[in-house]
C-alpha cells in the first residue's frame, strides 16, 4: 500500500511539472498542424549542409563521405528519438532546455538553453552566408553582403507574423525542396543510365566512386575529419522538440516526424550524393557553388542550373527561417524559467515571441560585417562552431534522457509511450560518439579556433549564470511549490 501511494505521488509530482511547463507556454499558440510538422520535420534534412556544405565533405573523404553520413545519420536517430520520448512525455516550447533543467540541474539547463540559441545563431550566419553564394551565380558582380541584408529583414518580417503564417511557409519551403530532390535524383539516374547531356564513355556511372584514388582516397581519417561537416549537416533536426509546444496533436504527430529520420537522411543525403559523385568525379567539386548546381552546369543543363539555383536559395531562406524560429521559442521559455531576462516572455497578439525574433534578427546583422571581412573563410569556420554547439546540445540531450529513463525505473513511474530503441546500450554509444566529434574539432588544425571559441562561451554562460541566475528563485519553481500546497490543501 506504501509502495502504491509513493509511486502515485511521484506520477502526481511529474503530472504536475508537466502542468508547470504548460502554463510557461501559455502566451504561445498551437497554430502548428500535423501537415504543419512533418514537412518541417522533413526540411529540417534538408539544409545549407547538404546543398552547400557537402561539397567540403566530399572533399575531405572523397565518396567514403556516405559511409560518414550513415554513421552520422544513425546516431542523430537515437538523438532525436530520445528528445522524442521526452517530448512525447512532457510537449514544451522550452523542449530539451526545460528537460536538461529538469533532469540535469539548472545550470545545465541554463547553458542547453543558450548553446541552442548560440547555434542557431551561428547556424543562421552559415545560411545567409550560403544564401549570399547562390545568389552571386546570378548576379557575380553584386557583393555578397548586400542580399545579406536583404535576406535579413525579409525573414524579419516573416517572423513578425503567426506561428501559422511560420508553417504554412515551412510547408511550402520544404515542399519544394522535397520535389526538387526527387527530381533530381531521378533527373541523375537518366544521366548515369542513358548518358544524357553527355555522350562520352564512362562519363558517369558507380566508375566515378572508385576514380581518382579510389573510394577512399584520403583513408579512415578524412571519413572522421569530414564529421565535422556532416554532423554541421544535420544541424536544425531538433526543432522538432520545439514544435512540440506549438503543435496541435504533439503525442501523435511528434513521434511520426522522428521515425521518419533514417530515411529522409538515406533519401537526401546518402542517396543524393551518391548520385551527384556518379555523374561529377568527387575531386571536381570544389566547393565554389552548390554540387547540385555544378553538376548540371558542367553537363550542359544550363536551365537547369538556373532552376536549382532557385531550389538552393529556397533552402536557405528556409532553413534562417527555421533557425530565428527555434532560438526565439528556445529563449522565450529560458525567460518563463528565469534563465533569460523577462523582457523575452512578451508576444505580440499572435502569440509570437517578438522580443527574441527581433534580437536574433539584430543579431544575424553581424553576419554582414563578417562576410565583408572574411569572405573567403566565413564558411568552414562557422560550419566548424555551429558543429561544436550541435553536439554540445545533442550531448545534453542524450544526457538528460538517461537521467529521465533512471528517474523513471528508481520511482517506479509508468513507462514512457514512445521509449527510445536499443536502450540503454544506444544511447550511451550515442553520447560517446558525441565527445570523440568534439575532440575531433580540436584535434583538426582548421576547426581548433571553433573549439577554442566554444569553450570560452562554455566559460562566459558560467560566469552569467553565477551572476545573473544562481540563487534566484525560478518562477516555474515557484508555481510548483504553489500547485503542492493548493493539493495540499485539498488533500487536508
Amino acid at each position: 500500500m506504501k509502495s502504491e501511494r509513493q509511486t502515485s505521488d511521484a506520477v502526481r509530482n511529474l503530472g504536475g511539472a508537466a502542468c508547470v511547463l504548460a502554463r510557461q507556454v501559455k502566451n504561445l499558440k498551437r497554430g502548428l498542424s500535423t501537415r504543419h510538422i512533418r514537412f518541417i520535420a522533413l526540411g529540417s534534412a534538408i539544409g545549407t549542409g547538404l546543398f552547400y556544405g557537402s561539397a567540403s565533405a566530399i572533399q575531405m573523404a572523397g565518396p567514403a563521405v556516405l559511409l560518414a553520413y550513415i554513421l552520422g545519420g544513425a546516431v542523430v536517430f537515437m538523438v532525436m528519438r530520445a528528445l522524442g520520448e521526452m517530448a512525447v512525455r512532457n510537449p514544451t516550447s522550452g523542449s530539451f532546455g526545460s528537460y536538461a533543467t529538469e533532469f540535469v540541474g539548472r545550470f545545465a539547463g541554463f547553458a542547453t538553453g543558450w548553446t541552442y540559441t548560440f547555434e542557431m545563431f551561428v547556424v543562421a550566419l552559415a545560411d545567409v552566408t550560403a544564401f549570399g553564394v547562390y545568389m552571386g551565380f546570378w548576379f557575380p558582380n553584386v557583393e555578397r553582403w548586400i542580399w545579406i541584408l536583404a535576406v535579413v529583414f525579409f525573414i524579419a518580417a516573416v517572423n513578425l507574423l503567426s506561428v501559422k503564417v511560420f508553417g504554412e511557409l515551412e510547408f511550402w519551403f520544404s515542399l519544394i525542396k522535397v520535389v526538387a530532390i526527387m527530381a533530381m535524383i531521378a533527373g541523375g539516374v537518366l544521366v548515369i543510365v542513358f548518358g544524357l547531356g553527355n555522350q562520352s564513355e564512362g562519363a558517369a556511372g558507380l566508375s566515378n566512386l572508385f576514380a581518382g584514388d579510389g573510394f577512399m582516397p584520403h583513408g579512415v581519417w578524412g571519413i572522421l575529419a569530414s564529421l565535422t561537416i556532416v554532423m554541421f549537416a544535420f544541424g536544425g533536426t531538433e526543432v522538432i522538440g520545439i514544435t512540440a509546444g506549438e503543435a496541435q496533436n504533439p503525442r501523435k504527430v511528434i513521434p511520426q516526424a522522428i521515425n521518419s529520420v533514417p530515411v529522409r537522411i538515406l533519401l537526401f543525403y546518402v542517396l543524393t550524393l551518391s548520385v551527384i559523385m556518379c555523374i561529377q568525379p568527387w575531386n571536381t567539386i570544389d566547393g565554389s557553388e552548390s554540387p547540385f548546381v555544378s553538376i548540371f552546369s558542367s553537363i550542359g543543363f544550363s536551365s537547369a542550373a538556373n532552376v536549382l539555383n532557385f531550389i538552393v536559395i529556397t533552402a536557405a531562406l528556409s532553413a534562417i527561417n527555421a533557425d530565428i524560429f527555434g532560438a526565439g521559442r528556445m529563449i522565450h521559455g529560458m525567460a518563463k524559467q528565469g534563465q533569460a531576462p523577462q523582457v523575452f516572455t512578451k508576444t505580440t497578439a499572435n502569440g509570437v515571441p517578438w522580443v527574441t525574433s527581433l534580437s536574433m534578427i539584430g543579431a544575424l546583422l553581424i553576419g554582414v560585417v563578417l562576410n565583408i571581412w572574411f569572405e573567403d573563410e566565413i564558411f568552414f569556420l562557422i560550419a566548424a562552431l555551429a558543429t561544436f554547439a550541435t553536439v554540445v546540445v545533442w550531448s545534453m540531450i542524450l544526457i538528460s534522457h538517461i537521467r529521465m529513463k533512471h528517474r523513471i525505473d528508481r520511482d517506479n513511474l509508468e513507462p514512457s509511450a514512445f521509449p527510445v530503441p536499443l536502450w540503454p546500450v544506444g544511447s550511451y554509444l550515442a553520447l560517446a560518439f558525441m565527445i570523440f566529434v568534439i575532440i575531433l574539432i580540436g584535434i583538426i588544425p582548421d576547426t581548433r579556433s571553433a573549439l577554442i571559441t566554444g569553450l570560452i562561451w562554455v566559460a562566459i554562460l558560467g560566469v552569467c549564470y553565477r551572476l545573473f541566475v544562481r540563487g534566484k528563485a525560478l518562477p516555474a519553481e515557484i508555481q510548483a511549490a504553489q500547485s503542492k500546497e493548493n493539493a495540499a490543501a485539498e488533500r487536508s
